[in-house]
């Protein structure tokens, strides 16, 4: 199994090559050369696995066992689940009206994050221990990718992590899970600008070739292949779960609805799909809706500002793992995501051609969900089941509550909602607990429930480096690397 870049531009590499890797030499993203595709009978014996098992299954697809022998990467996948709070590390919760909330955020920072960062970890341990290498972690966060990447690694001698976040644009709870952390490893700037504002100075520090091979630079933000693949596994889980029998001549179909901010987890369900799992999907987003209007236009282009919603983690205007999917619908024409990817970094404007606009719309539904819907969503929960959503779970469910009951299968144009109409299974799936969104919960009218674990946050030590606006912020992040190396 080797790994290729989006744009064509780069050589193909192993599963350690794309691991240890941001972005692809030439800008691109590194996916598998080849997806590998299921049979029935597989997907018949998957069926009664575990959350774990499955994640081992297809690690196993991806990752050859000469680079990680078979039984090395079960037991890095068991270790990297023993902190996860819930016996089954996900769980499925099955509410009235039909709402099914796959539980993913039962991880250290109560985010789904953690499922695939601490395989990742994991697996960076493996080959820089086998290697005796000391790698510099570059993470821009919107609130939880920082926290779930600082567990993964925090302590460890041979790997620095340095985390950007957008100041006071997280909730105080993912912002002190990130600034309370005190490990000489753990290097957290405090910038004073949005999601994608943060991105820039480590796309700039990426592509000076040079400084990034160095100080050996590498990503944990989902450009990096490895947390796409582990979250594979949340598809093929929530559709054994939801599923109502394997035992018919077609396998039934299962919808699952995935929040989306920078579209990793939607990415890993589109190569779950084309793996041959009989799944709709739809990308569900808040009121920063670069992904629903290419949905439903093809109209790749920024809005003229990122709006600041009550789902945080999903204030992104410029969701890079779009290219990812683009590539994958256009049978894995480098050439064209090149052209196209190229025309958007220019003029961040992009009208997707008629042909693979057609495909990306046969492939996802797509909804957006103002402020006033999440909340919406978040009561009606509450009500009729005493449970309480995170804001971007609520996204989720906002969809399902907008959804008529229908036994067609069909395309529908529902106000701001492009979705399927049926009447199989609907499975939303939950990136965090609502204990990381107490103001959210508050603005819902409801009464928060914080675990012992986040009310100490408060009390903590914080540690944080401000990023002030008319700083050169890569500059900042070059001398820090510089400093940090002179004590390897």
């Amino acid at each position: 199994m080797e790994y290729i870049s989006t744009r064509a531009g780069a050589g193909a590499v192993d599963f350690e090559g794309a691991l240890f890797s941001g972005y692809a030499p030439d800008g691109g993203l590194f996916m598998p050369q080849r997806i590998p595709s299921l049979d029935r009978d597989t997907l018949r014996r998957w069926s009664s696995l575990s959350y774990p098992e499955l994640v081992k299954e297809l690690c196993s697809l991806f990752v050859p066992a000469e680079l990680v022998p078979r039984n090395v990467l079960n037991e890095l996948i068991d270790k990297a689940f023993s902190r996860f709070r819930h016996k089954n590390v996900v769980h499925l919760s099955r509410l009235k009206d039909g709402l099914n909330i796959l539980e993913l955020w039962h991880g250290v920072t109560y985010a789904f994050k953690d499922l695939s960062l601490s395989c990742t970890g994991q697996f960076l341990q493996y080959f820089l221990e086998k290697k005796q290498k000391h790698v510099n972690i570059l993470v821009g966060t919107s609130g939880d990718t920082g926290s779930s990447a600082i567990e993964s690694v925090r302590g460890q001698k041979n790997v620095d992590i340095f985390v950007l976040l957008p100041k006071g644009l997280c909730t105080q709870t993912q912002e002190l899970q990130m600034t309370t952390v005190i490990e000489d490893n753990v290097h957290v700037f405090a910038a004073h600008g949005n999601s994608d504002e943060i991105d820039e100075p480590i796309k700039e520090l990426f592509a000076d070739v040079d400084f990034a091979g160095k100080y050996n630079l590498m990503s944990l933000n989902s450009v990096n292949w490895s947390r796409i693949m582990v979250q594979i596994a949340h598809y093929f889980y929530a559709y054994f779960q939801c599923a109502p029998s394997l035992d018919t001549t077609q396998l039934p179909m299962v919808e699952i609805v995935v929040p989306t901010g920078g579209g990793g987890n939607i990415t890993a369900g589109c190569i779950a799909q084309k793996m041959g799992l009989p799944i709709q999907l739809v990308t569900v987003v808040n009121s920063n809706d670069i992904i629903h209007r290419t949905v439903q236009h093809g109209d790749f282009s920024l809005a003229e500002s990122v709006k600041a919603t009550l789902a945080s983690a999903m204030d992104i205007q410029e969701p890079y793992n779009v290219e990812r999917i683009l590539w994958l619908l256009s049978g894995s024409d480098g050439h064209l995501i090149k052209t196209l990817m190229e025309q958007f970094n220019i003029s961040k404007r992009l009208k997707l051609p008629e042909d693979l606009h057609r495909k990306l719309s046969e492939t996802l539904g797509s909804c957006s969900a103002s402020d006033q819907d999440i909340v919406g969503a978040m009561r009606r929960c509450w009500e009729e089941n005493q449970y309480l959503l995170c804001p971007h779970s609520a996204v989720a469910a906002h969809y399902h509550y907008s959804q008529p009951h229908s036994p067609q299968l069909i395309y529908t144009i529902n106000f701001l909602c492009l979705s399927f109409l049926s009447s199989i299974p609907r499975c939303c799936l939950a990136p965090a607990s609502a204990a990381k969104f107490q103001d959210a919960i508050l603005r819902a009218g409801l009464a928060p429930q914080i675990p012992p674990e986040i009310s100490a946050l408060t009390a903590m030590e914080t540690r944080s480096t401000p990023l002030e606006r008319g700083q050169d912020w890569a500059q900042v992040l070059r001398g820090r690397i510089e400093a940090v190396a002179q004590h390897w």
